[in-house]
């Protein structure tokens, strides 16, 4: 064998083996996945650390009983609205999320409002007081109709809240509606991400749930 045929044979042997690692370098690439990227967890803050309720500020005791949610609104999901494209798509962010469903999140921060003026129970709490003194509370029920960052435009948003709540008296008659009512409270966003959306949408809440107290305080 000549020289020369060696030299292509010496040579085809080693891009044969060139192209073989590259094939197994190309297939340990793509059996290895990339390192998902972990969202960014949110919640509404610490709040604000009141005191207990004093004598002069005190109104009757209340239950508060679970915010009731359905479909998206019950999830760990940030939702936000392009109310200049499609305001009837709810779209989820992807890189956030709450660390508990809204619902969860809201009633602490009303409880926390509410709970500056009066006692707040939960369910198990008040059926407690009505075996031991036969003291019967009202209950305020909260449905959670729409919570969102909302896009008026690319610039512009705000962080929106709807609430239906509703005041029930126990009777020896049964339950006896005291009033209902929808709150909404909208704050603007500082800016057109998810941050800036947890922020307004925490600021909603807490001027949805100070508009809450105020009610209450006038059913009589």
């Amino acid at each position: 064998m000549s020289k020369t045929t060696n030299s292509v044979a010496g040579g085809l042997e080693t891009v044969t083996k060139l192209v073989a690692i590259a094939c197994v370098a190309l297939l340990a690439a793509c059996a290895t996945p990339d390192k998902p990227t972990r969202a960014t967890v949110y919640d509404f803050g610490p709040g604000v650390a009141f005191g207990a309720p004093t004598a002069s500020t005190t109104q009757p005791a209340l239950v508060l009983g679970d915010i009731d949610a359905t479909g998206a609104l019950d999830s760990n999901s940030i939702n936000y609205r392009l109310g200049y494209a499609d305001e009837n798509q709810l779209r989820p962010y992807s890189q956030a999320r709450w660390s508990a469903p809204p619902p969860q999140l809201i009633r602490q921060r009303l409880r926390e409002q509410l709970g500056r003026e009066r006692a707040i129970l939960d369910l198990n709490e008040s059926a407690a007081l009505a075996r031991a003194a036969g003291v019967q509370p009202r209950v305020l029920r909260v449905d959670l109709e729409e919570f969102s960052h909302f896009f008026e435009s690319a610039a512009q948003s705000y962080g929106l809240i709807r609430l239906r709540i509703t005041l029930m008296e126990n009777t020896a008659g049964g339950e006896r509606l005291v009033g209902q009512r929808t709150v909404v409270a909208r704050v603007p966003a500082a800016t057109p991400d998810a941050s800036g959306g947890v922020k307004a949408m925490t600021a909603a809440t807490d001027a949805a749930s100070l508009d809450i107290a105020k009610w209450l305080a006038q059913q009589r």
